[in-house]
């Protein structure tokens, strides 16, 4: 049988206006007993369709637990097409938090859990369906179970359920795989995308799935949602090649910081080796500015010993002068002078 593909935000929210099917979904995905749900005020719709790309959802549940005990919950439910900035669905969240609506007579707020039907891939994680549940724990890790559940522990924190679309492939294990196989995109009509394409023996006996089937039916067959359905693809696909042409310009930003970074990375490069190079030559001049000055001392040195040695001689001169006159031979005054005879002949003339 061919039925109302409800990825599309149109048929989805005519999906869950029934309230025996809201329950029925919600309570496969909480994995507890929903009494009553209530839309709240809170829905994002097609106002603004230019800037949202989250369809949202908010109820007020009544759920029955394992005890029988009944309370109230807050659901905030999510769904997207698109790879939506997490930023955005924080955004909502805040909405909540914000809202004296959702506050408790004791001043607590309301618990909440938030429900993200994503209609793309997250990063890596394989499984189709994803329980992130807070715990409360000591200093060194334990895992602390006095006292709790809390009132205002619960209103401070919220758990979150995360359906990848994507990765549902039509395997049905449990109550969750078989109200989710609505939704898988593998059994989507070749023909038109709109439809899926679903064997109703499945879950024929079964009266809840047999309501949605016939509620998502009744939608394919239903002229304006078909239209409504073609405005939401040709909207997506606006939005899908806007998108593109943001992650092309991105691309291409990044690419060219990437260039500068390693072209700045590259003149800090050469303008180290450039100082270094600098450095050196400063070195080699302080070098060569100290053997001048080595030279120059050596000169000075060499100088000044030529002066010493012609003074001595001039003095040994004089002194070869006088004993002469006083009638000493060559050989005599080189005898007492304790020179070389030839030296003393060569200084006496």
């Amino acid at each position: 049988m061919k039925i109302a593909n409800p990825i599309y935000d149109i048929v989805f929210k005519y999906l869950m206006e029934d309230e025996r099917i809201a329950r029925t979904i919600l309570s496969a995905l909480l994995k507890v007993d929903v009494v009553a749900v209530e839309v709240r005020p809170h829905e994002y719709s097609d106002d603004n369709r230019d800037t949202l790309s989250v369809f949202r959802i908010d109820f007020g549940a009544t759920i029955r637990d394992g005890s029988g005990k009944e309370k109230l919950i807050l659901i905030e439910l999510q769904k997207t097409w698109l790879e939506t900035e997490t930023l955005r669905f924080r955004q909502y969240l805040g909405v909540h938090y914000s809202n004296p609506k959702n506050m408790q007579n004791d001043g607590n707020a309301l618990p909440m859990v938030a429900v993200y039907l994503l209609g793309h891939k997250v990063g890596n994680i394989e499984e189709p369906v994803l329980y992130v549940n807070h715990q409360s724990l000591d200093y060194d890790g334990n895992v602390v179970t006095v006292g709790l559940p809390d009132p205002f522990v619960d209103s401070l924190t919220h758990n979150s359920i995360i359906v990848q679309i994507p990765r549902l492939h039509g395997h049905i294990n449990n109550r969750l795989d078989m109200v989710l196989s609505i939704f898988d995109q593998t059994r989507k009509d070749e023909e038109d995308g709109r439809l899926l394409s679903i064997d109703d023996r499945a879950y024929k006996g079964d009266a809840d799935m047999e309501r949605i089937l016939h509620r998502l039916t009744m939608a394919a067959a239903d002229t304006d949602m078909r239209h409504r359905m073609n405005v939401e693809d040709e909207y997506f696909s606006a939005i899908e090649k806007r998108d593109t042409e943001i992650l092309v310009r991105e691309h291409k930003i990044a690419e060219q910081k990437t260039q500068l970074a390693e072209q700045k990375s590259q003149l800090a490069e050469q303008k180290s080796q450039l100082a270094e190079q600098k450095s050196q030559l400063a070195e080699q001049k302080s070098q060569l500015a100290e053997q001048k000055s080595q030279l120059a001392e050596q000169k000075s040195q060499l100088v000044e010993q030529k002066s010493q040695l012609a003074e001595q001689e001039d003095m040994l001169r004089n002194m070869i002068k006088l004993l002469l006159d006083a009638g000493k031979s060559i050989s005599e005054i080189a005898k007492s002078l304790d020179k070389d005879p030839e030296v003393v002949k060569r200084l006496s003339i």
